[in-house]
């Protein structure tokens, strides 16, 4: 198969961007040497209960896709204009916002709105489309949002999209890191957007540790490497148990995921945000079983009402949902992925580091649901609430 030049490798990215991605580059699909060190990183046990990160074809993509050649490498822009994490009181307070009374939480905001994986997949399909219209010969793709056996870290390096900051995320001198990585590995032997003489793009941490820092339960163990076990991410999201105390008061209000590492980065200051609706907050209909208007999604419960937005949510709210309500409320978003079990566990152990006013509506609300799912036939959510009953009570 013949190599393509440099001029295919533009049009990619030309329609890259057209189909609405920040970022494009092209990098050989090569067992560069840094897939290799997460081999080590696993054997010590840093994935804790995320197993599929073992997958031995994470340090071969020929693995993957027999004959592969090059990897397409696409970055999408996720950042809203909202306030971030790290202006509210790490503890959720019982500010209202304009938006109601009693303590709210924090999802990360890569989560707000419809499902990145799905949003992402589309438009890579699109583009492996064009490629197909465009190049005679033929050849094979395989197309993954965060889904694939891949490194895409690795890869965006090598194909000058950034480069792997001490949080272990990829920075862009413009976009910061605030921004998805979507991949076409495939067979076609395609120009890499840096020649053989240029190096990835350089490390532009320098000296600052903010990131590391920050971290409230100290998972970024060294610059560029993290213990996930520790991770609010991690824990709230992929752990499927009881959170292990040590860490649930450092969680704070965190009840999916967490952005304290992005939040404090210099290089997020200046990060563009996107106008695209499909990342912006989730909200929800208030008007009990009427019908959703545009940008709204309808639970049909006036019990469920106060759960206004995927944006700093009422926890009282997410912590009273049903698991037909749950499947409703996060039908299309990435947040199905703790499951109803695991969302009501995380808004638990959020009330439970709530400040109150003892007395008070949002207090003598918060008690009352808490007091409702200590009795829950599901042990995570029973411990969870008894251990936030005996920090408020």
């Amino acid at each position: 198969m013949m190599m393509r030049t440099a001029v295919d490798t533009e049009w990619i990215a030309a329609r890259a961007r057209a189909l609405g991605f920040d970022l494009c580059g092209v990098a050989a699909a090569e067992k560069f040497p840094e897939l290799a060190r997460a081999e080590e990183w696993f054997a010590r046990g840093f994935a804790g209960e995320m197993k599929y990160l073992g997958d031995a074809r994470r340090g071969d993509p020929s693995l993957v896709l027999p004959g592969a050649r090059s990897v397409i490498v696409c970055g999408m822009n996720y950042s809203g204009a909202l306030p971030r994490s790290v202006e509210f009181d790490g503890d959720g307070g019982e500010g209202t916002d304009g938006a109601g009374g009693g303590p709210r939480g924090w999802i990360s905001r890569y989560a707000w709105g419809d499902d990145y994986h799905d949003v992402l997949r589309s438009r890579l399909n699109a583009l492996v489309a064009e490629m197909r219209e465009r190049f005679d010969e033929a050849f094979e793709t395989q197309a993954y949002a965060d889904t694939g056996p891949l490194q895409e870290r690795v890869f965006a390096n090598h194909a000058g999209i950034g480069w792997i900051g001490k949080n272990t995320l990829v920075l862009n001198q413009q976009m910061g890191s605030w921004f998805f990585l979507g991949v076409v590995l495939t067979t076609l032997e395609l120009a890499p957007s840096l020649d053989a003489a240029e190096a990835p793009p350089a490390d532009l941490c320098g000296s600052c540790t903010r990131c590391i820092d920050a971290c409230p339960t100290d998972a970024l163990i060294a610059p560029y490497e993290m213990d996930a076990r520790r991770c609010i991410s991690y824990l709230t999201i992929e752990h499927r148990g009881s959170i292990p105390e040590e860490f649930r008061e450092a969680i704070g209000n965190h009840v999916y995921g967490c952005d304290i590492c992005q939040d404090v980065c210099p290089w997020n200051r200046r990060a563009p945000t996107t106008e695209l609706g499909e990342f912006q907050p989730r909200r929800f209909e208030r008007s009990g079983a009427g019908v959703a208007t545009d940008g709204e999604v309808a639970l049909g419960e006036v019990a469920v009402s106060e759960l206004d937005s995927l944006y700093r949510p009422k926890l009282t709210a997410l912590a009273s949902l049903s698991e037909d309500e749950y499947r409703a409320a996060f039908r299309g978003s990435a947040i199905k992925r703790t499951k109803h079990r695991g969302i009501v566990r995380n808004a638990c152990i959020a009330l439970g580091n709530a400040k109150f006013e003892h007395g008070s509506a949002a207090h003598q609300e918060a008690v009352a649901v808490l007091q409702r799912l200590s009795a829950s036939n599901e042990p995570v959510i029973l411990e969870s609430a008894f251990w936030a009953l005996s920090r408020i009570q």
